[in-house]
């Protein structure tokens, strides 16, 4: 009930972004049902069937990546001091997340079996009433455990995430930089009174005619500062293994596509009869992407500093610098999914009837899912500086200084990422067309 409220109160741009999300997870639930449908349609091919549910897990990966982000960027489910005192404690919050994110993609799975029952001709009273009877296996009935456990896979898989990702940190030291804390009573003065008459008991007795010795008082403690600076953004260290599983990657592809004696896969796009051993090399090189972009990000923002750079380049660089894993990760992936579908461009065969209507939606899941959720990381970025900007205007830096900056540092990612992702996407397309 919470987490129903917090969402019907939450901002426009929120719900939004879970409009978005409930949107994607419908697509998603309808390419399982049409799965479902095909497998009812051609019960004696059943290895079909299952290549087809093998590749409807790409759209679902790209579903749940998307509804972390929206769930990380929710601003009703921040941890923020006070909360606790009403129950609402880090672990209480993380629920709630969980249980919004569950409602969207829930609300997206019902939108899915509404219009897979119309488009089969179940529901009636509606445009389109039965059009794709044929093509969803109208003729056979609809086995509904089957069809509801199908539905809440990315339900399930996406609370999950968003709980494991959410999930509080334990904030209590390790048993080595553990404080050693004095015990007291609970008065101070009598445990003052304590310690002076204890001390007075064990100090030798003074003799008369000399001066006694005051007893030494502890050194005060230096000032806390009541505003600390944030701790520097650690560099990212992914960049040697990202390279290193891109490098594996395309010689898995290069290897697969020398042997002409190694078992075909169908591809959707129109690669029929690809080497198997292609989808395991287009998986590692769409990790090694998402692996190096926090690296490439922070590279990117250490050359926008180097030569005597000026304040405007200094600024571009520092921000992408302390960006690059939130940024960078979602950015590998979309450069992972454009040069994927530049090599799908490339091998596409018009006359190849596994190319339909479900596989162009599975790509536009896919397109639209990480495109979407490289926007969200921008909002989070921004959000994230929102303290840093408001004090740079305060300082009297112009409106337009910051949006050059912002500018150059799009302009810096561009240069870089684009053309890397044309060359990748070559050499991944490289072993089938030779």
């Amino acid at each position: 009930m919470l987490a129903l409220r917090l969402a019907r109160g939450s901002h426009p741009g929120v719900q939004f972004r879970r409009l978005l999300v409930a949107t994607a997870t419908a697509a998603t639930g309808f390419l399982l049902l049409g799965t479902l449908g095909h497998a009812l349609a051609h019960q004696d091919t059943a290895g079909g069937s299952a290549l087809r549910l093998a590749w409807c897990l790409a759209p679902m990966a790209a579903t749940v990546y998307f509804a972390v982000a929206v769930a990380r960027t929710d601003p009703g489910t921040r941890p923020r001091p006070g909360l606790s005192a009403i129950g609402l404690g880090p672990a209480r919050l993380m629920a709630v997340s969980a249980a919004t994110t569950a409602l969207s993609c829930l609300l997206g799975s019902m939108l899915a079996l509404l219009f897979f029952l119309h488009l089969r001709g179940d529901l009636t009273g509606m445009p389109f009433d039965g059009d794709a009877a044929d093509f969803l296996a109208a003729d056979h009935p609809l086995p509904l455990p089957a069809a509801l456990t199908l539905l809440t896979l990315v339900p399930a898989a996406a609370s999950l995430s968003v709980a494991l990702t959410l999930r509080p940190r334990d904030p209590r030291p390790t048993p080595g930089n553990r404080p050693r804390l004095r015990p007291y009573n609970a008065s101070g003065r009598r445990a003052a009174q304590t310690a002076d008459t204890s001390a007075s008991i064990d100090a030798p007795a003074t003799t008369p005619g000399y001066a006694e010795t005051p007893a030494q008082e502890p050194a005060p403690s230096p000032p806390t500062d009541p505003n600390p600076l944030p701790a520097p953004n650690p560099t990212p260290r992914d960049l040697p293994w990202g390279i290193a599983v891109l490098a594996a990657g395309l010689a898995v592809e290069a290897y697969a596509g020398r042997d002409p004696h190694t078992p075909g896969l169908t591809i959707p796009g129109g690669a029929t009869g690809s080497p198997a051993a292609v989808l395991a090399g287009w998986t590692l090189t769409a990790l090694g992407l998402a692996l190096a972009g926090p690296g490439l990000t922070h590279l990117c923002g250490r050359l926008l500093q180097a030569v005597r750079p000026g304040a405007l380049r200094l600024l571009a660089g520092r921000v992408l610098m302390a960006e690059a894993t939130r940024i960078g990760r979602p950015l590998g992936v979309v450069c992972a999914v454009a040069s994927g579908a530049y090599a799908m461009v490339t091998l596409y065969d018009a006359d190849d009837p596994s190319l339909g209507p479900l596989t162009a939606l599975g790509a536009l899941v896919v397109a639209g899912c990480t495109i979407a959720t490289l926007l969200t990381a921008a909002v989070e970025a921004r959000a994230a500086r929102a303290d840093t900007t408001a004090a740079l205007l305060r300082l009297g830096a112009p409106a337009t200084t910051l949006r050059t900056a912002a500018a150059l540092r799009a302009t810096a990612l561009l240069a870089l990422f684009v053309p890397l992702t044309f060359l990748i996407a070559e050499l991944a397309a490289l072993p089938l067309t030779a």
